[in-house]
């Protein structure tokens, strides 16, 4: 259930003009996510948040990226006004387990051996902030790869072919990734690579920024 800061009723749908003067802000450097936000946004900007990424004590996977998502949006929020401030980060989790970024080859190698034939839990924080009235929208999203047993000579292709080494859990599910996974499951495809679009969408239209009508004004 997503979290709401400073709960209003909704407001009153403003004219394309309004919705457009409305600054919309990225606040990461991840080219994934900015690809993804380009599929729904027409215009935006974006930021490097630069924060402490850093897991506390006995923190779990659903409070970690729900607190990352919202101190990335925080960050940069005092640079803009009238913005509205999106904030992500995600997790993957075997077990108990949170697997990194691999970063080279031979990691990434041990990641895929050890997810061969099991079950990997994607966590997604998602905070949308309003820098007008500092309100905000804060949800995780949870999305499950099945990966199907996979041999090593798959393995050492499809890391030499795609060099995912910046991704968690060692695959790109938008690429030939796809070719390791026995089944999916989510409400929203676009979480596994790190922005969930749906959701997202939902709270732009709930704060007057409606993404069909911004697209309009553009063509």
């Amino acid at each position: 259930m997503g979290q709401r800061g400073r709960s209003a009723a909704s407001p009153p749908q403003p004219d394309i003009k309004t919705i457009m003067q409305r600054k919309l802000v990225l606040a990461s450097a991840s080219p994934y996510r900015r690809q993804l936000l380009q599929r729904l946004m027409p215009s935006f900007q974006c930021q490097d948040p630069d924060i402490d990424e850093s897991r506390r004590a006995g923190e779990a996977a659903p409070a970690l990226v729900q607190r990352l998502a919202m101190s990335k949006a925080q960050r940069i929020a005092p640079n803009f006004d009238n913005a509205l401030i999106i904030g992500a980060d995600q997790v993957a989790c075997l077990g108990d387990e949170i697997l990194g970024k691999p970063g080279s080859f031979a990691p990434a190698r041990d990641q895929l051996r050890r997810c061969s034939g099991e079950t990997v839990t994607f966590y997604t924080g998602l905070c949308l902030l309003d820098t007008n009235n500092r309100d905000y929208d804060l949800d995780c999203e949870t999305y499950r790869v099945q990966f199907r047993k996979l041999s090593l000579q798959e393995i050492d292709a499809y890391l030499r072919a795609e060099q995912p080494y910046d991704c968690a859990g060692s695959f790109k599910s938008e690429g030939l990734g796809i070719n390791l996974f026995e089944a999916l499951e989510g409400k929203d495809p676009n979480t596994l690579v790190g922005l969930p679009l749906i959701t997202l969408a939902r709270w732009l239209r709930r704060r007057g920024v409606n993404p069909l009508l911004s697209n309009a004004t553009e063509t």
